[in-house]
């Protein structure tokens, strides 16, 4: 078959298009997938790097999220047939793994799956939208929900606005009846994000966004005068020399939200906000299986937009894989193998 492999950690240049990988085969509890869509994450940009601590078996095909076709059956598996539309969760929850990283993933033609893993994709959902759902979309939904208890009255202002995580937590916000700050790197990305719903935005390259929210909303002070300046939540899934600063920004009771360190793990840490403000840091981690269930009713009822930036095909997959790590999407990129 057709796959995107990385036969070795390093830069893009690892990522590469082979014609004659091998097909995989069904065990007991498995089916083959014939992918019609895989969508990327940042996740991926680690793999190819390489992680520490992490021991990721070569050769490997990347790619967490899959959706496509049941081309064929295994021993033992029921409920399912060939032709059928289905949506992988990436996660193994039953003898642990994640498609992409341990067991290979969607930058093929064909990708094996347990049959415990599928969830079927309801009807007027395509292929892509389901592919771009799992882990940012599904990610976004444990921050903002399930942990964050973002409600209706609440400032929230969000980093990284235009990633696949952040575009969702946009329109959750929204959805929950909160006011939304979201920052991106261009004026394009924020006339976008005002487009999807977002009251007002900030060009992190151009301005300041503590001083900017500070404008809009005061400075935070402690008990009494002032302390009910400030946003209620910052989403922060970027790390890196943002941590700290967004706490300058969180009113006394505030809550930073997080899901990952994009752009770094280990920033330099300024407790005395944390105790001064009373505030909360609130961590998220992947997705629950109904979470996906969820989203892709939300999907289907028109409730949630999933923002595809491009598709391309699997000979293409380093570029599309480039540009998710040079930061230069909208939402979600997509291959179609």
């Amino acid at each position: 078959m057709k796959a995107a492999v990385v036969r070795a950690h390093g830069g893009p240049e690892q990522l590469v298009y082979e014609t004659g990988f091998p097909d995989p085969t069904p065990g007991v509890g498995d089916v083959i997938v014939a992918v019609r869509a895989a969508s990327l994450n940042y996740h991926d940009v680690f793999t190819r790097r390489g992680m520490p601590g992490i021991k990721v078996p070569m050769p490997a095909i990347m790619g967490l999220d899959v959706a496509g076709e049941i081309a064929e059956v295994g021993p033992g598996v029921e409920g399912w047939r060939r032709g059928d539309r289905v949506l992988v969760d990436p996660i193994n929850r039953v003898e642990g793994g994640l498609m992409g990283e341990t067991v290979h993933g969607g930058l093929a033609e064909l990708c094996r799956a347990r049959a415990h893993q599928l969830i079927r994709i309801p009807d007027g959902v395509s292929f892509a939208d389901a592919a771009a759902l799992p882990v940012a979309y599904g990610t976004a939904l444990r921050m903002m929900r399930t942990n964050g208890h973002v409600a209706a009255g609440e400032r929230v202002l969000i980093l990284g606005a235009s990633g696949g995580v952040g575009v969702c937590c946009v329109q959750l916000a929204k959805i929950a009846g909160a006011e939304v700050v979201a920052c991106g790197g261009t004026d394009e990305k924020c006339a976008r994000l005002a487009e999807l719903g977002a009251d007002r935005t900030i060009n992190y390259v151009r301005e300041d966004f503590v001083a900017a929210t500070q404008a809009l909303y005061g400075k935070p002070g402690r008990r009494g005068a002032g302390s009910g300046n400030g946003v209620d939540v910052v989403v922060n899934y970027t790390g890196g020399d943002t941590w700290t600063r967004s706490l300058r920004v969180l009113k006394v009771g505030g809550r930073m939200l997080t899901c990952g360190a994009t752009a770094g793990f280990d920033p330099k840490e300024d407790i005395r906000f944390i105790w001064t403000f009373e505030l909360k840091i609130q961590g998220s981690n992947g997705w629950a299986r109904e979470d996906i269930h969820a989203l892709l009713e939300m999907v289907r009822d028109g409730k949630l937009r999933v923002m595809i930036d491009g598709t391309y095909p699997l000979a293409e997959a380093r570029e599309a894989l480039r540009r998710l790590e040079d930061r230069e999407v909208f939402g979600k990129i997509v291959v179609t193998p």
